[in-house]
Parts: structure tokens; C-alpha cells; sequence
């Protein structure tokens, strides 16, 4: 099989569909055990979901993110480069880095892929960048074992090679294709609809589950009323009317309080389990149960540490492979700057910069790039590296005691 050749130039936004090797990926969603609908929509109207992926998404889109280049003493920005200004500020005519890189990790997040239209030129430069849906994407490989891309455009199907998409896997069991952590969790997620659902017709029925309305003669026309009962009494605008009941007629609740059915808990529990799935501090989406002052600094430093940081490498390795010829990527390299999440407090910020700064690790300047503050001029010592006047070599440690002793 041959993958039909498309012009490098070709400019169409096409959305892909998420499936694996040509088989559909829609097995995963559907129905639940507690009967909801789970997909990557109907997820987002959970708030737990919606707070989770926002803080993911819009975390990673806020880092700045950089092309350098390897030099003898280290590294620089390559900002000559082409692709700098594509990735820093603007991958395409239509969004700022900021919202396509939120972009990206909103579809990491719900679909498990993330995938980007690849625009070159002629020489195979890259002009720029379109994030592409990826429930409209197929992804598959040829008889001889090339992979290529498969993109749902109205009624047809556009073909793009594999060095034309920047495709960015999550969690999977090939290494080919993710899969959605909304997909292999849904009956959590599905439970916390649920629950939602449950509330609203509970505060919809007047706050009261339901009940029987007892006679002690034959009652002619009963749905009459209990339509006149529901016109009445049903809704929470209604709750805590005064009902008038005549004839000997009474009413008997058989509806479970929601205290006797943990209806709360239930909801704070669920709450907690889409915490665990994106691996989000419950603190963040405004769970305080068992956060303290002590241990939310810490807790926001682990967030950075074990849940953020993997992202960005995985992100950084897909785009240095995507996005650099051959003979680039010895050359330079994209990174994450984390430096400014990891700082913490002004305290802890200080005392991190004196400690630094005394043993000679970090000059004037370099502290004050990392607090955005002007450079000072090489000339009056801004980029000198300083230590200690006490500090001698280990060798000589006492050599100065024992010649006062000898003279």
C-alpha cells in the first residue's frame, strides 16, 4: 500500500479520530454500571473533571517554553531559530502558545493523543502549527510497516505522513497510541454523574425523594391527584408549603433521607477518585478536608514534582522528535522552564539565592533573570561568580597553622 502524496503546503484544519491501528476506539466509552453515559464530553460536565483538566492545561500552557541551543558552556536560547517564536509565542495566525499548548493537554487529558498539523515548506522548515481533534483521527501503518495518519474532513479522508503530524502519546500499551484516562475510568466518573443527577432531582422534587399520599375511601381519579399534588408541592421553589389535605387523607414519606444514603460523602468521595486519575492535590480543585497550612506548600511542590513534570517531558521529547531534522537535534533542544513554579515563597526564595549565591553557583544577573528583574551591566559585577574569602582547598586545610607554629 502507498500513502498518497500531499503537498506540504497543504493548509486544511482536518480532525482526527481517535482509534487504534485502524480499529475504533468508541469500545472504551458508553454506558457505565451506575447507568451514565460516560465520554469525553459528558465528563466535562463534571466539576471535579472540568477543574482537574483546566488546572493540567492551563499550568502547562503558562511555563514558558524555549528552543536552545547546546554551546561550550552550556546552553542558550536559539532564539534565531525559526521554531523559537513558534513555540514561545505564536505556533500559527490564529493562537498565541499559550492556547494551543492548553489546547494540546485538554485533548491528552479527555482523549489520551494529542496531534498537530505539521506546516512546511519546500525545504522542509516548519512554518507553523494546528492542533487537530483527536476523535476524528485513525492512526495506522502500511503493508511495509510506515506509519501514517488518516484524518476525517466532512465526507472524506485526508492522508497525512507520518513527518507531517506531531502526535503526543499518553499512557498506552504499545507506545503507539494512548488511552484515555477518561475512557478506563469511566465508572468513576460515571458515579460522579450520577450523583449530580441524584441532587438535582432531589432539590427538583422539593427536597423530598417522595412519598405516598394515603385515603381512607376509593379514590376515583388518582392521577388527578397527584398532578394537583405535584402542581402544588414538587420543586424546591415549592419546599416548605404548607400542604391542606382533606377527606382523612395523609401523606407518608418512603423517600431515603440523603444523610441515611452518605449522599454527601458520596459526592466528596468521588470528588477524590477524579483527583487520584489525573494525579491533582484535592487542594486545587477546592477539596480542603485534609489540607493545613503547613502541608500546602509541599503538596504544591509535589504536584510540580510527580504529576507536571512528567507531561512536560513527554511533551518536550515528542516535539524535539517531530519538530528537529536529523542533524538538529544534536544540536539543540526544546525545554520546560519549571524554575519559577519551583521557587516557592519570597522567603524560601531568598534563602535559596543567598545559599546560591555565596557558594559561587549563581551570579547577581542569573538571580535576577529568574525574578524577571533587568540585568546589570557586566561591567559593575552583574555576572560575576562569587565565594566565600574563607573558603580554602581541602589540601591546604591547616598549612597556614603550622608555618605560624615553625616561624
Amino acid at each position: 500500500m502507498k500513502i498518497p502524496i500531499i503537498s506540504k503546503l497543504f493548509q486544511s484544519r482536518a480532525s482526527p479520530k481517535n482509534s487504534f491501528l485502524g480499529s475504533t476506539y468508541s469500545f472504551f466509552f458508553g454506558s457505565t454500571t451506575s447507568g451514565k453515559a460516560v465520554n469525553e464530553r459528558t465528563a466535562m460536565q463534571t466539576t471535579a473533571v472540568y477543574a482537574c483538566v483546566r488546572i493540567l492545561a492551563e499550568t502547562i500552557a503558562s511555563l514558558p517554553l524555549h528552543l536552545y541551543k547546546y554551546t561550550d558552556n552550556g546552553k542558550e536560547k536559539a532564539m534565531e531559530h525559526n521554531l523559537y517564536n513558534m513555540l514561545h509565542d505564536e505556533p500559527n495566525s490564529e493562537m498565541t502558545s499559550f492556547v494551543f499548548r492548553e489546547t494540546l493537554m485538554s485533548h491528552l487529558l479527555l482523549w489520551g493523543n494529542a496531534y498537530v498539523q505539521i506546516i512546511r515548506d519546500g525545504r522542509g522548515n516548519v512554518l507553523s502549527l494546528y492542533p487537530l481533534l483527536p476523535d476524528k483521527m485513525t492512526v495506522d501503518r502500511t503493508s511495509t510497516g510506515e506509519l501514517y495518519y488518516k484524518y476525517l474532513k466532512g465526507s472524506g479522508t485526508v492522508i497525512l505522513r507520518s513527518d507531517e503530524v506531531l502526535h503526543i502519546p499518553g499512557l498506552g500499551f504499545d507506545g503507539l497510541v494512548g488511552y484515555s484516562p477518561i475512557a478506563m475510568a469511566k465508572n468513576a466518573i460515571g458515579m460522579a454523574l450520577a450523583t449530580e443527577e441524584y441532587g438535582a432531582k432531589f432539590f427538583a422534587n422539593g427536597a423530598n425523594p417522595g412519598g405516598v399520599l394515603e385515603h381512607p375511601g376509593v379514590v376515583k381519579d388518582p392521577a388527578k391527584i397527584r398532578e394537583s399534588w405535584n402542581a402544588v408541592y414538587q420543586g424546591s421553589g415549592n419546599a416548605h408549603r404548607i400542604a391542606v389535605l382533606e377527606e382523612g387523607m395523609k401523606f407518608q414519606s418512603i423517600g431515603i433521607p440523603p444523610e441515611q444514603a452518605q449522599f454527601l460523602e458520596t459526592r466528596k468521595f468521588q470528588t477524590e477518585e477524579i483527583c487520584r486519575i489525573f494525579r491533582v492535590p484535592p487542594h486545587l480543585v477546592a477539596n480542603l478536608d485534609k489540607a493545613t497550612f503547613s502541608n500546602i506548600e509541599h503538596q504544591s511542590i509535589s504536584f510540580i514534582d510527580n504529576t507536571i513534570m512528567p507531561w512536560v517531558t513527554r511533551i518536550e521529547q515528542s516535539m524535539k522528535k517531530a519538530l528537529l531534522s536529523g542533524s538538529e537535534k544534536g544540536e539543540y533542544f526544546i525545554k520546560f522552564n519549571l524554575n519559577g513554579r519551583l521557587r516557592g515563597d519570597a522567603g524560601s526564595r531568598a534563602q535559596f539565592y543567598q545559599i546560591m549565591r555565596q557558594n559561587g553557583v549563581m551570579s547577581a544577573n542569573d538571580i535576577r533573570e529568574l525574578e524577571e528583574m533587568n540585568l546589570i551591566p557586566d561591567e559593575q559585577g552583574g555576572g560575576k561568580y562569587l565565594v566565600n574569602g574563607n573558603f580554602v582547598d581541602m589540601s591546604k586545610a591547616g598549612a597556614w597553622t603550622e608555618k605560624y607554629e615553625e616561624g
